[in-house]
């Protein structure tokens, strides 16, 4: 084993094992997703469309092959292969105003792939069409949305702004029965349900949030009318305002930089820091659109088979087994590429404890080099999961936003949120008042799209009670007693 010179690598396994499951407790809780409010009621704005108006229409009563409930990536990449291998009566129902899935709801300011666009964006072969940059923009994945749906007709018979409430198998029939929230009642021999699992906005369980007589949004939901500008920023609505968010996610993580840039004052939410990589985001860089181009699905291949599934430059290299000086030079190289190929920088950082240590300590240094307040680097760097744990974050500067006289960390670790007020947020230390509160927290990821529906399958088995106990499929693919039926980014799926 390598001498590891300056890293900090002491540590006890039983009391590392010991605080990792006292994590876990906290997160794995007897009321589950019970413990988020219920977005419905007088809570039900959170799910408005606020980019597209409803428009009437007839409810459709009818018959086709193959229905497709998700118009996002997974539903158009579906409908796109099936009409390749010949299904033309294909119908997609999509709740958003357009083409899109996440990339439809989510326009908050920064928004952006934390993957390869080459790698991230389907179909870029059969459309024609190359991203601009290494980590494509919201707006951009969007329009490439709209590019399939024309590439492979799937605007035809399609039913947007529309949600579906019920699905029942007639055995006699050989097909469902599918409800929407529009009136509409038809029949489909099979169904692909690619709900997706970063759509519904999960409300925080704290009490009183129907309280707040500020203004308040989702990051998925973003309200540009209060805030002005767009995607890329030019947040003027902010300017006199003072903000709060709740969440250091994603969302959080992408959005906070330019929040700050234009807000009064922020003040962050954060339970538990995430570890985040820059982006260094730019055009794509030639070596990797040259190794693309010579053979796309190939790359794509490549990619998959590389820890996480992204373009990481999986090495077979053991961190434990390499001389510190080696260890710092390839960190510091894959730390300036960005993204997540430092994921890939040493074969047993997933595997072992001491080589993940050497990774942690790594990013940590980082985070101090960034953030000039010791204390708040601190509160900003991860302590209680190893690193590639929890999925890490990509971003723009989101460290050195807290250097900005107008911005505040609240550590909820030690200042617990106890609840919303008329005028703001009050933890067990103090309140805090906003003008505005974002909510970026999250999302009932997974089994919620799908559990939503009133789906019964044979015999009169609803999937709730198929699954009172967890979910169960094949491959995360199929769902016994659920015939012709096939989830896509469901639970258990890839």
């Amino acid at each position: 084993m390598a001498d590891t010179g300056a890293l900090d690598l002491g540590f006890d396994p039983a009391a590392l094992k010991a605080r990792y499951l006292a994590e876990r407790d906290k997160r794995v809780r007897k009321d589950g997703n019970e413990q988020y409010v219920n977005v419905a009621g007088q809570f039900a704005h959170y799910l408005e469309d606020p980019y597209t108006e409803r428009v009437e229409r007839a409810p459709v009563k009818d018959h086709v092959e193959v229905a497709v409930i998700g118009g996002g990536f997974g539903g158009m990449l579906a409908a796109a292969r099936l009409r390749k291998a010949g299904f033309n009566d294909i119908r997609m129902i999509e709740t958003g105003g357009a083409f899109g899935g996440t990339w439809y709801w989510n326009r908050y300011p920064g928004a952006a792939c934390d993957i390869e666009s080459y790698i991230y964006l389907p179909l870029l072969e059969e459309t024609g069409f190359m991203p601009k940059e290494k980590y494509t923009k919201a707006p951009e994945i969007l329009a490439h949305s709209k590019r399939i749906a024309e590439r492979f007709n799937l605007f035809d018979k399609a039913l947007l702004s529309t949600g579906v409430t019920g699905m029942k198998w007639n055995e006699k029939k050989k097909a469902w029965t599918i409800l929407t929230d529009r009136g509409d009642k038809f029949t489909a021999q099979f169904v692909v349900m690619s709900n997706g699992p970063l759509n519904r906005p999960k409300l925080p369980g704290i009490p009183g949030v129907e309280t707040f007589k500020g203004h308040s949004f989702h990051t998925s939901r973003w309200d540009y009318g209060y805030t002005g500008g767009g995607p890329e920023g030019g947040l003027t609505g902010l300017k006199d305002k003072v903000v709060g968010i709740i969440g250091t996610g994603s969302s959080a993580i992408q959005s906070i930089p330019i929040i700050a840039g234009q807000a009064n004052h922020l003040t962050v939410f954060q339970r538990t820091p995430n570890y985040s990589m820059p982006a260094h985001n730019g055009p794509i860089p030639d070596a990797d659109f040259e190794a693309w181009s010579k053979d796309p699905r190939a790359y794509r291949a490549a990619s998959r088979d590389t820890v996480g599934g992204f373009q990481n430059e999986a090495s077979d290299a053991m961190a434990t087994e390499t001389a510190p000086e080696e260890i710092k030079a390839e960190l510091e190289r894959r730390w300036a590429w960005g993204g997540f190929r430092i994921l890939g920088a040493f074969a047993d950082t997933s595997i072992d404890p001491e080589a993940n240590r050497i990774i942690q300590e790594f990013v940590a240094g980082k985070i101090r080099e960034q953030v000039k307040d010791p204390a708040v680097a601190d509160m900003l760097t991860p302590k209680d999961h190893p690193f590639g744990t929890k999925r890490p974050c990509v971003d723009t500067g989101y460290y050195a936003t807290f250097n900005r006289e107008n911005v505040s960390l609240v550590d909820l670790r030690s200042e617990p949120l106890e609840a919303f007020t008329a005028h703001g947020i009050k933890t067990a230390a103090r309140e805090y008042a906003f003008d505005a509160v974002v909510l970026a927290t999250g999302f009932d990821a997974m089994t919620g799209a799908i559990e939503r529906i009133d789906l019964v399958g044979r015999g009169g088995r609803r999937i709730k009670d198929h699954w009172a106990e967890g979910p169960r499929t094949y491959l995360g693919l199929m769902v016994a007693g659920f015939p012709n039926l096939f989830t896509i980014t469901g639970p258990g799926s890839p």
